[in-house]
């Protein structure tokens, strides 16, 4: 690629769009000292947003494995999700940019439209055994710019004991009537319905997407009928009292701890809380979200991107390669995700991993069915469309519009 596409100016829309776009889903905090590239060609750069990562991590060990394999030693810098796509802008326009970089994935079609990265057909990463869903987050004008390391996305968790109390077989929830209906028993049980984040940032779009996507809607259509209906299902749980007024504030985690309470049926959460699920001290189980007239709907997929930055000096490539391809080998998939509690982007890794351990099943099934927030080859329109997204549930959830009303002025702010 040529070097003036890495270099040119990054326009005010693109730093905006990235801003959104890296917006914390689940993201960790925290950094360590950033580094650029060593002037010692026997040195490859690599940065990745887990700073919680030590020296002596799986995770870095994968790393150093994986220098020393392609002959070379690896410089590793951990930053936050934020800071890590901004310093990559920044190291890009000073020709600076790390040989491999681990990335969100909604950030890489912006750094990709920013002239950042480089297409797979250029850097010769195999995508062959991705699931095509997961590595459609990394497509943009019909180009691949990495391949997916892992994937976290969002289900229902439930509690045995509450629903059990209500008298609600779980197996009966096949659809939004279905659970409703199983909500309603648990209010009149004298329990809690359903929590989750419906707060006015990234976060809340993350989670309305499973409803909205299951209603039959698109985003290039937000004020749709379908739209309006999955946004009217959630303010009626409101109304009716399945839901509480805090979903308007709750971040997944504050969501969370609502949940773990022991109070509420159900949660919409992710992968991530998997082990929190485990210490809540009470029985708990995991379903997929279900659409309007189906049991499961699409969900977001959350989760990183391997992808090689375009280098002025373009035979460091084979080497990145070789390094990009040790990361995303069997085993190297199968360590990190087992580290980050993420589903696998592969069928033989997933397999492994339910193997090890069945209560990753219902995930398997959730990541199958998942879509990139940034699929349909929306690439940097989708953080304004998230945007305007977010406004239209909380103007709606807090009664400031009605929910046809809400999206009929997002759709208009989209334009």
């Amino acid at each position: 690629m040529n070097s003036s596409a890495r270099q040119r100016r990054l326009t005010a829309a693109t730093l905006t769009a990235l801003a959104v776009a890296v917006s914390a889903t689940a993201c960790s905090s925290g950094s360590d000292s950033a580094g650029g590239k060593d002037s010692d060609g026997g040195t490859y750069t690599v940065w990745d947003p887990y700073p919680q990562f030590a020296k002596d991590s799986a995770w870095v060990k994968l790393l150093d494995r994986c220098g020393t394999e392609a002959g070379v030693k690896v410089k590793r810098t951990g930053f936050d999700t934020s800071d890590l796509a901004n310093k990559t802008l920044l190291a890009a326009q000073q020709g600076n940019s790390p040989d491999v970089l681990v990335v969100d994935n909604p950030v890489v079609s912006t750094l990709a439209e920013a002239g950042v990265l480089t297409t797979t057909a250029e850097n010769k990463l195999d995508t062959s055994q991705a699931d095509p869903n997961l590595l459609a987050a990394g497509q943009s004008g019909g180009k691949t710019y990495g391949t997916p390391i892992g994937a976290n996305t969002l289900a229902l968790y439930y509690n045995k004991t509450v629903l059990k109390a209500a008298g609600v077989d779980v197996a009966t929830i096949k659809d939004w009537a279905s659970l409703t209906a199983a909500l309603d028993k648990v209010k009149k049980a004298g329990k809690k319905g359903i929590t989750f984040s419906a707060i006015g940032t990234e976060e809340g779009s993350f989670q309305f997407l499973p409803w909205f996507w299951g209603s039959g809607a698109q985003l290039t259509q937000l004020d749709s009928a379908q739209a309006e209906s999955a946004l009217t299902l959630w303010k009626g749980w409101l109304k009716n009292g399945y839901a509480p007024n805090s979903v308007l504030n709750n971040t997944q985690t504050t969501s969370w701890q609502e949940f773990a309470t022991g109070d509420y049926a159900f949660a919409e959460n992710g992968t991530w809380q998997l082990a929190n699920a485990e210490k809540a001290g009470f029985e708990y189980g995991v379903l997929p979200i279900p659409g309007a007239s189906s049991a499961s709907a699409p969900a977001p997929t959350g989760g990183e991107f391997v992808t090689l930055p375009v280098q002025d000096d373009t035979g460091r490539y084979a080497t990145s390669q070789k390094l990009a391809a040790c990361l995303t080998s069997e085993q190297g998939l199968y360590d990190t995700d087992s580290a980050l509690s993420y589903v696998a982007p592969t069928a033989a890794v997933q397999a492994k991993q339910v193997a090890a351990n069945a209560a990753l099943k219902p995930w398997v099934e959730a990541v199958k069915s998942a879509k990139g927030r940034t699929s349909d080859d929306l690439g940097t329109t989708y953080p304004k469309i998230s945007e305007q997204l977010w406004k239209a549930v909380q103007s709606a959830l807090s009664g400031s519009k009605s929910p046809k009303d809400a999206l009929k002025s997002a759709q208009g702010a989209v334009k």
